[in-house]
């Protein structure tokens, strides 16, 4: 079956990712395609047709960084939507349109390492985050994540 177009595609696709937290670091990976060639971001990618949308978060996890993860909850949708070149037409064209699913997790087995479409995978100290060119919006979804993480473990020592 033919793949859908990624650019200047004619609908949205879907992509899901997950911020990987091991205590006080973050799993980043670096981007070896567009869109955002040599950003860092989180493991992620598209879903595949007829797959789960939790199955394609641990694929893809696993794919770009060799980590295998458990799944602590849903932490935001997003869009991200990148013009085209100007053309005649009164908008310029859409180069990319994805509408992105992030988890939050927890690494379980495996050993880390670049892999898939990854350029680069390393453990990032909280702290250390702004010293990375990441893409838009990772900043306040790796914070989200934090909060998620922190209350359900709260949760769990109460209940």
């Amino acid at each position: 079956m033919k793949e859908a177009a990624r650019e200047y595609p004619d609908a949205p696709r879907v992509g899901v990712g997950a911020v990987v937290l091991d205590g006080e670091r973050v799993l980043l990976v670096r981007r070896g395609g567009p869109p955002s060639t040599g950003k860092w971001s989180v493991p992620g990618g598209l879903i595949h047709l007829g797959e789960r949308i939790e199955d394609a978060v641990v694929r893809e996890v696993e794919e770009e960084s060799g980590l295998r993860v458990r799944l602590l909850g849903l932490c935001g949708v997003l869009d991200r939507i990148v013009p085209g070149e100007p053309s005649a037409a009164p908008e310029p064209p859409v180069r990319y349109h994805y509408v992105l699913i992030d988890y939050v997790a927890t690494p379980v087995s495996g050993a880390l390492r670049a892999g898939s479409d990854a350029a680069e995978a390393c453990w990032v100290p909280l702290a250390d985050l702004p010293q990375y060119e990441t893409t838009d919006t990772l900043a306040a979804m790796i914070q989200r994540a934090v909060k998620l993480r922190d209350v359900r473990a709260q949760g769990e020592l109460i209940g």
